[in-house]
């Protein structure tokens, strides 16, 4: 894959999926931004790049996804500076954590870190992005593909249950990605959209109460047996940075219902189709930044 003389940002690159695609971009010459919540984790995903790649342009900025003065400053941070492929990946499971969880900023966890987050740090950065013409690559997740979202009850103030409130969050976030694709091909914006999903990948740390629950053998197990490792699980979304595709696609693992294997293009889950939640959601998404 060739990126070279491209300027990559991924977030959630410090471990797991999102430091394997992190990989595979510097790989491909691209300079890679690394924005972390944890600095030491951010040094520790540094030292692994450079083991294999000397070479590699990458750097740590800041960014909590929980916190949205974070958020803006990233922004703020790279106003003269092109981007041109953002990776929204970064992402959070509270499911086997105690009840439903706030951030700093009032919003339930799963949806500020896995949606709104996002959102803003992609609305602050639009202006970078449609100068560019830059490509947006969004991780979903094939939870999205059975749920809907609750217009009445978006952050399970009423009914909390935490499966279902990552599910909602990765259907708002794939619900965004196919609005900014409407708006840009509607608008002229420049900007291209592409999806994806890692399909099952038991080796990855985004729901650590889960595997704390689990006899660490019976992990490793997992990881080695059942699902992508975390590279193979990176594929699709490198798939998704370089297609050339003019409308959007999932690039999803090719294996039995979409949970192992090589990256292939396939159709957006009817969930992710229907263009006035999507439209109904940017509105919604614009009341709460404010």
């Amino acid at each position: 894959m060739e990126f070279a003389g491209r300027t990559a940002l991924v977030t959630g690159g410090s471990s797991g999926i999102g430091l394997e695609i992190a990989l595979g971009l510097a790989a491909g010459g691209a300079r890679v931004l690394l924005p972390v919540r944890d600095r030491a984790r951010g040094d520790g995903a540094l030292v692994r790049i450079r083991e294999r790649l000397p070479q590699a342009g990458v750097e740590l900025l800041d960014l909590d996804l929980a916190r949205l003065e974070t958020v803006h400053g990233l922004a703020t941070a790279l106003a003269n500076r092109p981007i041109d492929l953002l990776v929204l990946n970064a992402g959070v499971v509270t499911v086997g954590s105690p009840g439903r969880q706030l951030t700093p900023d009032g919003f339930e966890l799963n949806f500020q870190t896995n949606y709104l987050g996002h959102a803003a740090l992609v609305r602050d950065l639009l202006p970078r992005l449609r100068q560019h013409g830059s490509r947006l690559v969004v991780q979903c997740s094939l939870a999205a593909a059975h749920v809907q979202l609750d217009w009445d009850d978006l952050q399970g103030e009423r009914s909390f249950h935490a499966f279902r409130a990552y599910a909602a969050s990765k259907l708002a976030l794939g619900l965004f990605g196919m609005e900014v694709a409407r708006r840009s091909s509607a608008s002229g914006w420049g900007v291209s959209v592409q999806l994806c999903h890692p399909g099952v990948t038991p080796g990855s740390s985004i729901a650590p109460a889960i595997r704390a629950m689990l006899p660490g053998e019976l992990v490793h197990w997992a990881s080695q047996h059942l699902g992508n490792s975390p590279a193979e699980a990176a594929r699709t979304a490198l798939a998704a940075a370089t297609t050339d595709a003019d409308d959007v696609r999932l690039f999803a693992p090719a294996g039995h219902l979409g949970l192992t294997g090589r990256p292939v293009a396939r159709a957006p889950f009817p969930s992710l189709c229907d263009p006035d939640a999507a439209a109904h959601l940017w509105q919604v998404t614009a009341t709460l930044l404010g």
